[in-house]
């Protein structure tokens, strides 16, 4: 099944509480060096194989053994996602004891920078489309589009990742795929001192 994205940016400032996980690099971490074993055992393999037709069921067993590894990968990334929305659920209880940001509702015009990811937009656009698992969509129709909010942090992390559509899969995979990002975002400043930003990034993926 082929897809393709297509993504708008809308951004909104607003303050919030969070703090960066470490779940996802994890997951990700321990499954990218199955990859890694998995190919070089099938690599001896198929070198040692002199048969044709032999190396081409080698190279259909490979596929099918990275298409199990990915299927076990999105589903420990699910059991991340719900542990840090939890964490991070109970963090926006103990906003009260946090000491109150001074500069109370600033407007946009305020802003000295805005948070940016490196790489600008289109490279933002081209590690979510990668990153996202699309064999766990269950689509029931052509076109689906979810609004993906988040806060990027003081640090340049992101936090509090909410995506709002009418597909259930596609929204828990959009917000995997933003937890996912790579690299951490300049974040926004005001007065010099770095903020805490929102972002707002509707998503749409048609399938064929």
């Amino acid at each position: 099944m082929k897809y393709y994205f297509s993504f708008f940016l809308f951004l909104t400032l607003n303050f919030v509480f969070g703090q960066q996980n470490t779940e996802f690099k994890s997951v990700k971490n321990f499954f990218d060096y199955q990859r890694f074993m998995l190919n070089n055992e099938f690599k001896k393999k198929f070198d040692s194989e002199s048969d044709f037709s032999a190396k081409i069921n080698i190279k259909k067993d490979f596929s099918e053994f990275i298409r199990r590894i990915d299927s076990i990968q999105n589903t420990a990334l699910v059991g991340a996602l719900i542990k840090v929305k939890n964490r991070e659920d109970l963090d926006r209880l103990k906003i009260p004891n946090l000491p109150k940001v001074e500069l109370a509702n600033p407007k946009k015009t305020d802003l000295e920078q805005e948070a940016k990811y490196p790489g600008g937009f289109n490279n933002l656009r081209g590690q979510v489309a990668d990153l996202f698992y699309s064999d766990a969509v269950l689509a029931n129709q052509e076109q689906l589009k979810t609004s993906v909010e988040f806060v990027v942090e003081r640090d340049g992390s992101i936090t509090s990742v909410h995506a709002v559509g009418d597909n259930f899969t596609f929204n828990r995979q959009a917000e995997i795929a933003m937890y996912l990002l790579p690299e951490k975002f300049e974040p926004a400043q005001i007065n010099g001192m770095p903020v805490r930003y929102r972002f707002r990034l509707p998503l749409a993926m048609n399938f064929e």
